[in-house]
């Protein structure tokens, strides 16, 4: 097996421990599905090493999936749970370091420090716009908006684009723009 396979099994089973005993919500089909897929596209379109970038992304949200800290300090406690499992799996030092960094600074390609970082974040990023019923779901489920305030929403979708790096934005401009027009209509772009 793999290391990504190895990763990503222990990530799947840690999903069904937190979708059985804490929560239904389901982390891998919901989000970390579409980051990883998105990572390894970036990572291939800008000849970075797609190993890194989609264990960096199998463990972005770790810490979320073992229920270890808090939203505000999961990347912190993401790493730390990413460096334990890569060291139990021998992973190279330098490559460890290379994750642990993705997963650290995996907020917004503005603290990325390398390609491989900026491919998990902007993957992250992407990931929003490809579950879109998700964001919807989760956004007006857990109270913290009605219809009627559909700005907050839109502002979230603008403030994902503004996150990403300027390679990324340049190519998704006009994906983002008819994602955009779609859900929002004509008023988005007056906010």
């Amino acid at each position: 097996m793999s290391i990504v396979e190895d990763v990503k099994n222990e990530l799947l089973k840690r999903n069904k421990d937190y979708i059985e005993k804490i929560d239904s919500y389901d982390f891998w089909n919901n989000h970390i599905k579409f980051v990883v897929d998105e990572a390894i596209k970036l990572a291939n379109a800008y000849g970075t090493d797609k190993e890194i970038a989609e264990l960096g992304a199998l463990f972005h949200d770790i810490a979320l999936v073992s229920n270890v800290g808090t939203k505000a300090d999961h990347h912190i406690q993401g790493a730390k749970i990413a460096m334990e499992i890569l060291t139990s799996l021998n992973y190279p030092q330098d490559k460890k370091e290379r994750v642990m960094n993705c997963v650290l600074h995996h907020r917004s390609s503005k603290n990325a420090e390398n390609i491989e970082e900026i491919c998990m974040c902007d993957g992250d990023i992407l990931a929003h716009f490809d579950n879109i019923p998700m964001i919807f779901f989760t956004t007006l489920t857990m109270g913290k908006m009605t219809l009627n305030d559909i700005d907050m929403l839109i502002q979230g979708f603008q403030k994902d684009f503004d996150d990403l790096s300027d390679k990324t934005k340049k190519t998704f401009k006009n994906k983002y723009e008819n994602i955009m027009q779609v859900l929002f209509g004509k008023n988005w772009r007056s906010l």
